[in-house]
């Protein structure tokens, strides 16, 4: 039974979850849709003392194995906070 008519509290993907790369990087690194790594393993294998990496777009899924009716708010990638509301997002800098 979902929990329904509440917030649930803050996520930290990067402790939790697992991560892929799509396109060269994910071939490159080994983080790729079929073999999925933690966060810290995203950023070992990305300091290569190369070029920073840029993010395109982020997605957000929970898999398939079971319900999940909710949404997404206060997703922060770097320092910046991405606030989903009706009027549409409002991004601010992570305290």
């Amino acid at each position: 039974m979902p929990t329904v008519n509440q917030w649930s509290p803050f996520l930290d993907a990067t402790t939790t979850g697992t991560w892929y790369l799509t396109g060269s990087a994910g071939t490159t690194t080994g983080c790729n849709l079929t073999t999925q790594c933690t966060f810290q393993a995203v950023l070992a294998a990305l300091d290569d003392g190369g070029a920073e990496p840029v993010i395109y777009t982020a997605g957000v899924s929970k898999g398939r194995d079971f319900l999940w009716a909710g949404a997404v708010d206060g997703l922060r990638i770097n320092r910046r906070v991405h606030d989903f509301e009706p009027d549409g997002v409002r991004i601010s800098r992570a305290r």
